[in-house]
């Protein structure tokens, strides 16, 4: 049974995210680079290999009935972080075979990012099922942003140490960096657990209590209209939030002319507005004391609807002749994109417990998984539909316009799916009845 932890044992938490980024950000960030700049591969590849472990993560109800089997989530999440770190190394050794043996290379990159993908699944959906349970519900709002930002930061810190050591770059040094980066997330996540989950139950407990199988579970999850609503909200904010990442900077240059230094400039601003944003949503809860039920429903609301409103204006800044406040518009997008979606990981936390009794995990893999396959349709629809208006328009400007508003349009219909998710028992961001959850 899992126990109430502190703000250390929110830390503790957050220290599991941030080893789950260093190893994520090895295999989406400096791989994609090595095999496009130094391989010279088509970035159709790294592109492709992103999205399988995206994709892959539609096995995360299947982590989360595992761990509700058990009533313990600590395994599931060490035994995930050994997944996800053993097949960073061997997507790094498929990264440099791919130098000799590019068919050979690129068939083991394959199995390497499906093992990624699905380390990721069974511990990120395991670890916030674990944090939903340990922190009191009016520290949730707080938690979800601590462990979110130390994760960015883990993106941070990795970036920088492992640029750093990288050069001179070669690929036998890549594959021992990947080896140490692992081996240290692993360690930490050990070490960060310990101690922190409650006492197992005595296996014929486990055993009286394992309940119906994978299959009967996942019906009966789905069966719950306030799960089936939720996904959905967060399958089309998500959509919405992640088409943005491959089209605002290329927007940047082509339209505001911005060089490429500018541009990074200008995503490193976003950045820092959802930072902002996911430390205003802590700091007013919990200062403010406010209900969960209100509390998440408003900010939730308030983020994509802004989010609406600010895409709006990047739609018609191209139209202002270079007189738009762009960087204003982007730091302020920011902010409302951070503010609906640690938000939104808050409300999963809240709702996680709430329906079938011991489905915790089923509940919130659903959840994750509609994340990710958003996370991955999202980066490449956006950039898709960029071509596909600049091809029939013949106009720059009116394909990142249009593709603006229609993420805007996303983030509009994500409103009144939230606003769905309240007013009625059973659903959404309302006190639901309980059902002997576990």
């Amino acid at each position: 049974m899992s126990k109430t932890v502190g703000w250390w044992g929110v830390v503790r938490l957050g220290l599991v995210q941030t080893s789950l980024g260093a190893i994520v950000v090895l295999t989406t960030s400096t791989l994609n680079r090595v095999m496009v700049v130094e391989l010279a591969l088509p970035a159709m590849l790294p592109g492709f290999l992103v999205a399988i472990h995206y994709f892959v993560q539609i096995s995360r109800p299947r982590f989360g009935h595992g761990s509700d089997a058990g009533r313990r989530r600590t395994p599931w999440i060490i035994a995930g972080m050994a997944l996800l770190g053993t097949g960073g190394v061997l997507a790094a050794a498929a990264t440099a075979w791919m130098a000799t043996a590019p068919a050979a290379g690129t068939a083991l990159a394959v199995v390497a990012f499906v093992m990624i993908g699905c380390g990721v699944g069974a511990s990120g959906t395991c670890l916030l099922v674990l944090l939903a349970a340990s922190v009191p519900p009016e520290r949730r709002a707080a938690a979800a942003s601590i462990t979110w930002i130390m994760m960015i930061m883990g993106f941070a810190l990795t970036a920088g140490v492992v640029g750093a050591f990288l050069d001179p770059f070669s690929y036998a040094r890549l594959v021992v960096i990947s080896a140490i980066v692992s081996l240290t997330a692993l360690g930490v996540t050990i070490i960060a657990l310990h101690g922190l989950e409650g006492e197992p139950v005595d296996v014929g407990s486990q055993q009286n209590n394992a309940g119906p199988g994978f299959r009967a579970a996942l019906a009966e999850v789905l069966a719950e209209q306030h799960t089936r609503r939720f996904a959905l909200f967060v399958f089309v904010s998500m959509l919405a939030y992640s088409a943005q990442d491959l089209v605002l900077e290329p927007f940047a240059g082509a339209v505001f002319t911005l060089t490429p230094g500018e541009s990074t400039q200008l995503g490193g601003l976003q950045h820092a507005g959802v930072l902002l944003g996911m430390i205003l949503v802590a700091v007013i809860g919990t200062r403010l004391g406010l209900s969960r039920e209100r509390f998440m429903r408003a900010f939730v609301v308030t983020g994509c609807l802004a989010s609406t409103m600010l895409l709006a204006g990047l739609a018609v800044a191209g139209f202002s002749g270079g007189e738009w406040p762009l960087y204003t518009n982007v730091f302020l997008l920011g902010i409302a994109n951070g503010v609906f979606a640690v938000a939104a990981i808050g409300a999963m936390m809240g709702l996680v417990s709430q329906g079938a009794a011991r489905r915790d995990g089923v509940r919130m893999g659903i959840w994750g998984a509609a994340q990710a396959i958003a996370f991955g349709l999202g980066g490449a629809l956006g950039t898709a539909a960029v071509d596909l208006v600049r091809w029939l328009s013949g106009s720059v400007l009116y394909a990142y316009s249009i593709v603006f508003l229609a993420q805007g349009l996303l983030f509009a219909v994500a409103v009144v799916l939230a606003l769905r998710l309240s007013g009625r028992p059973k659903t959404g961001f309302q006190n639901l009845p309980q059902q002997a959850t576990g």
